[in-house]
Order: structure tokens, then sequence, then C-alpha cells
């Protein structure tokens, strides 16, 4: 037996669910009432004075060798690895909004070297590809790097690890499962026992947990595409905000892109639009808009982060099956996410998201999983989009006579792997070859996902099976084994 299967099994029989060492009363317990009373209902990375200006709106009529839809991170990345590969290139980039204010500037921030949802989700989508995978997951890390290195972008990289933290005994088999499945693929996996677990970062609810070591960590990702915004201008992309697209037209050669006060005429478009309806019905029939919702913490004491430890402030994902996950900024709040939902027709901005209320149940799930932190204010609180699809992993599919290529679908985990995905799509526009090329995750597309209303209905009783399936067990168990079985990742 290794090491650390050693320091598992010592514990595996008797995790501490009643006490934390870190568990102390407080006269300063606060309701979830008090403690979201003076919490901005906005993104807590997007409240930050190091924002850019706004690039001036696209006025009048141009031509461009390459436009890209959208100033996320896939947009971004494609707009920059364009430029760095094909540097004659004329690239222009329009988005709807502002840069960072979509999917981008929302996220949690953790990443890792998986271009999957994950490596148990690549098996299970690519089983006969996963070695080419994993070897482009680690050039696409190393990539990532070197670019915030070559530009100078502060993102407030860390690169200490993500862990996955059983929150139920009988989830630990599961963790041993991956843990074997990454030690397989080279990866620098240790499986703790409960109070291992809690050396690292103190639950009463932590039954053990898989720490991934190197290749992953947390980030800023509003930092991170104003950064990678800054970098595309250097190298000469023409950039446009508040330029929302309006209408498509294939004109044979060309593509004819309208916004509301100009145009766009391109031999060659990325879409990197998320789940935003671009005039291409079959884009949408395979991506759906779900929510997640994200609180965080006023910035944590020097004591009060001694109440829970998390020294190596890695990255977190707990075991639920409505999973949590968190992570530290550089001032040290707390990032807690979770709480998934979904809008009719993927409203991307619903009324819900701006009520209080909406995050009392993921206020609690906090203080149910740090009950040492119950005198802890939330300083913001907000919903994000997430680009959903059936196979869990980033897709890259041909439009409009293979002039135009549309890429999404990374299911949350977009941060590092919307690289990857850029990369993949330029070389399928522009018909180059490359390794990736050759792979299932690069000629395969997902499957459809019903429309309305029957999404709504299902995505409705879906997330009702998640909040208390694993307690309940029952049909809510059956409903999520049902939908894993149809090739869904949950």
């Amino acid at each position: 037996m290794n090491e650390s299967a050693q320091l598992f099994e010592a514990d595996i029989a008797a995790p501490t669910h009643g006490a934390s060492r870190g568990v102390r009363p407080t006269s300063a317990r606060l309701t979830v009432e008090e403690a979201l009373a003076r919490t901005r209902l906005m993104p807590y990375w997007l409240d930050n004075l190091a924002e850019p200006p706004a690039e001036p709106a696209l006025a009048g009529d141009t031509h461009a060798d390459l436009l890209i839809v959208g100033g996320g991170f896939t947009g971004l990345w494609a707009a920059v690895q364009a430029k760095e590969q094909m540097p004659e290139l004329d690239v222009v980039l329009i988005e709807a909004g502002r840069v960072a204010h979509g999917a981008s500037g929302r996220a949690g921030g953790i990443i890792s070297t998986s271009v999957m949802h994950g490596l148990p989700n690549a098996v299970r989508v690519f089983p006969n590809d996963i070695a080419e995978l994993e070897a482009f997951g680690q050039r696409n890390l190393d990539g990532f790097e070197e670019t915030l290195e070559r530009y100078g972008i502060d993102a407030d990289i860390e690169w200490n690890g993500e862990m996955t933290v059983a929150v139920d005994p009988d989830h630990i088999g599961h963790l041993r499962a991956d843990h074997d499945l990454h030690k397989s693929y080279g990866h620098d996996v240790v499986l703790l026992d409960a109070a291992a677990t809690r050396e690292q970062l103190d639950s009463p609810l932590f039954a053990g947990a898989l720490w991934s070591r190197n290749r992953s960590g947390i980030v800023h990702p509003a930092k991170l595409a104003w950064g990678l915004k800054r970098a595309a201008l250097q190298l000469g992309v023409r950039l446009y905000e508040h330029s929302p697209l309006t209408n498509v037209t294939d004109e044979g050669a060309t593509v004819l892109v309208k916004t509301p006060a100009g145009s766009v005429r391109a031999p060659r478009v990325v879409f990197g639009s998320g789940t935003a309806k671009v005039g291409i019905p079959d884009i949408n029939r395979r991506v759906l808009q779900v929510r997640d919702h994200v609180l965080a913490t006023e910035p944590l004491t020097d004591e009060q982060l001694a109440r829970i430890g998390w020294k190596q402030r890695q990255g977190i994902y707990d075991t639920r099956t409505q999973l949590n996950y968190f992570r530290l900024t550089k001032r040290n709040n707390i990032i807690f996410g979770g709480l998934v939902s979904y809008h009719f027709d993927g409203d991307p901005n619903p009324p819900h998201d701006q009520k209080r209320d909406t995050y009392y149940r993921l206020a609690e799930a906090f203080y149910k999983t740090f009950p040492q932190l119950s005198d802890v204010r939330f300083s913001h609180a907000w919903g994000g989009p997430i680009d959903y699809c059936s196979r869990g992993s980033v897709f890259a599919k041909r439009y409009l006579g293979d002039k135009a290529v549309f890429v999404a679908g990374y299911t949350g985990f977009g941060v590092a792997a919307s690289r990857f995905g850029a990369f993949m799509g330029l070389n399928i526009l522009f018909d180059r070859e490359s390794p990736e090329r050759a792979l299932d995750i690069a000629n395969q597309s997902p499957t459809y996902i019903p429309p309305e209303p029957v999404r709504w209905l299902a995505a409705k009783v879906t997330f009702h099976a998640f909040d208390g399936a694993d307690a309940e067990g029952g049909w809510k168990r059956a409903w999520i084994k049902g939908i894993k079985a149809m090739g869904f990742p949950m």
C-alpha cells in the first residue's frame, strides 16, 4: 500500500462530522439575512479599479481577414493566438457589452490541465484519446502560463493545486477511483484521510480528499481577461466594445455581421459567443445556459483565516451532487459558488439574480461548511452563465459554408480550457494540420438538447433532483442516473 493510501485508510471509518478543531462559539454569529444585508449584487471580480476603459463601439462599415464575435476568454484567446500565428491578418473583435462582463468575469477562477470537464469525464466521452488529451492539457497550461509572462499579465495567479473533498464517507470510493485514474496518467495526486484533509482546510463535513498538487491553481478571471484584451490590442487587433451582433448574412465568399452602428465583412469568423443567440439555430440546439451562483466573503482577518487553515490555498470542489466550489482571493476573500439553476429560454439576465434571497441557501451552505466563520459577512453575490453541452467539453463546429466556426461548451471548465478551444477552432477554421484534429474532440459534436418547453421542464426536474439527492436518494437518484446514462455530464 502506498503512502497516500495509508494516510487515507487510517481515518476512513470515522470521519469527525460533529465538531471541527476550529469551531468555536461566537457572540458575533450572524443570521443569513444579516450576512447578506450589505452585500453588493455584482461580481466581486468586476468591482475593481484596475478595469481598463472600454474601447469605442464599432461605427461604420469595415472589412477584416478574421472577425471574432465575443470578448470573453474564447474570443480573446482566439484574437491573441491568431495574431501570434499569423501576424499579417487584419483581426477585428466585437463584444456586445464590455470585456469580462459576461461569463468570463463571473467564473470561480480555478484552473487545471483538463481540456474537458475533468479526467473522469474525458474517459467517459473520449476513451480512445485520453493520453493525447492529457498531453494537450499539459501543453495548453504551459502556453497559458507563457502568455501571461510574455505580456506581463498580472492576474493574481497561484499554482497551489486543487482538491476534491468528500462530504460523505460514501463518496470516498469515488475519490479512490479518481486517484488511481489520475496516477495512471502521471498526475501528482495524493489521497487524504479526514484528519489530513482538515489539516489542509478545516471543515466538520470533510471525510477525505483528493489533492492534485501541481499544474493547477487559481486566477483572478477578470484581470486575466483584461490582460488578454491589452495583449490583443498590443498585437494590432481592432477591438470594439458595446457592439452587439444584430444580424449575420452568408454572402458566399464572405460573412456580413451587422451591429447597431456598423458592420464587418470577413471571409472567416470565430464565434466565441457562448450561449448568446447569433442567428444560427443549430448552435442553440447544442448548448444551453445554466446559471451558477457565487458569494464572496469580506476579506478574512489573519485570525479568521487561522480558524480554517488553508495554508496551501488550493482551489476546492466538493462531492455533493449539487456541488460547491471555493477558493481564496489575493485579499483572502473566500469565493464560494454553487446552486445551479435554469431559466426559461436561457434568460441571460434573470431578475432572480438580483434578489438577495436567491443567495440564502448558498450562504447557509457556506456556514454549514465553515461554522467557525459564522461571524463573516458577504461582500458580493452574483449569478453567472455556464455554456453547458451534452459531452461536458469544448467543441468547435463549422457553420456558414465552413467560413465560420463556433467554439463553446466548456460546462464550467473554461478558464484555462478556452485557450485550447480557441486554438482548435482556429486550426479548423483555417484548415491547418494539427494533431488534435485527428481526435474525436475535434470531429464530433455534442448531441442536441431538447427545445423549449421540454428543456425548461427537464432542467427544473433535474435541478430539483440535485437538491437532496445525496441524502434522500429515491426517485432523485434514479433521475440523475438516467440523465447520466443518456450521456449528459452530471
